[in-house]
């Protein structure tokens, strides 16, 4: 439950304040009249992403032996890389959200259909990530469990969105999202190595060494301690080889490989923050 309180609270508070931006700004340039069509777009992303969601469990719950072994690794991994990357990519492009969605809203939002599509796509990217996210939390935790934390995540980050744009009060964004970025992080290394596990079941990928160490003595998997730690940084009381060499190699590439490829991307892609804001960024 508190994987998923986190994952929606952190993609929930992102969606908020991109809501807040596309409301601030009608109110701003006196448009509040289009502010249906710019709802309609928020609750169209909302329903593709249930529908993802609900779509990729139930795929999952079709599936028998080796071929759900694989779809998880498979499902786990892939929610792995859109997490890595997200938390990099949202770091450097943070400072230039605000004025890339005024800019779309600058020339679209006298248009029904650009407000609703700005509006749409913006929630939507968030919406995909966190369907992906928490479909693979719930492959390692109890499913009433990640229900229940998404809710109590998305109902918090709601709260907050709406006393943010009221200016009832105040947040240290930044902060917020480096704090949870951390604790995000360290998930994702537990989900990579929980989706080299499935791939290991499934006779796919080599274990080399079954059995590194066996703490299950101290701290047993199944116990309601052992569970949490499970699903949060993915323990495991007998780790394979490949598990170690997975969960060290993860913590190579984010602090080494992520930050370097993230550069490059906005190099060639010639983005709107310029070199010497990214830099300040750090």
């Amino acid at each position: 439950m508190v994987a998923a309180l986190l994952i929606s609270l952190r993609e929930g508070l992102e969606a908020s304040l991109i809501i807040g931006i596309v409301f601030g700004y009608l109110r701003k340039t006196g448009q509040m009249h289009y502010q249906r069509y710019a709802w309609a777009g928020v609750i169209a992303a909302v329903l593709v992403s249930v529908l993802t969601a609900v779509g990729i469990q139930l795929i999952g719950a079709e599936l028998e032996g080796q071929a759900e072994q694989l779809f998880e690794g498979v499902m786990m991994l892939l929610a792995v890389s859109v997490l890595t990357w997200m938390i990099f990519w949202m770091r450097y492009q943070s400072r230039a959200l605000k004025g890339s969605i005024e800019s779309e809203l600058a020339t679209k939002s006298s248009n029904p259909r650009g407000l609703f599509a700005v509006t749409f796509f913006a929630v939507v990217r968030e919406g995909i990530e966190t369907a992906l996210l928490l479909s693979a939390t719930a492959f390692i935790a109890n499913g009433a469990e990640t229900v229940i934390g998404t809710l109590i995540g998305l109902g918090i980050a709601a709260i907050i969105g709406v006393l943010l744009y009221a200016s009832v009060v105040r947040l240290n964004v930044r902060m917020f999202f480096n704090v949870t970025s951390i604790m995000l992080l360290l998930f994702g290394a537990g989900l990579f190595v929980n989706s080299l596990h499935e791939f290991q079941e499934a006779g796919v990928l080599l274990t080399l060494r079954a059995h590194m160490w066996d703490t299950s003595a101290i701290l047993s998997e199944d116990s309601p301690i052992g569970l949490i730690l499970k699903t949060l940084f993915g323990y495991h009381s007998s780790p394979s080889l490949v598990e170690v060499i997975g969960y060290i190699g993860y913590w190579v590439f984010v602090l080494l490989g992520v930050p370097w490829l993230v550069e490059r991307r906005l190099k060639t892609t010639n983005s709107d923050v310029p070199l010497q804001r990214l830099e300040s960024a750090r």
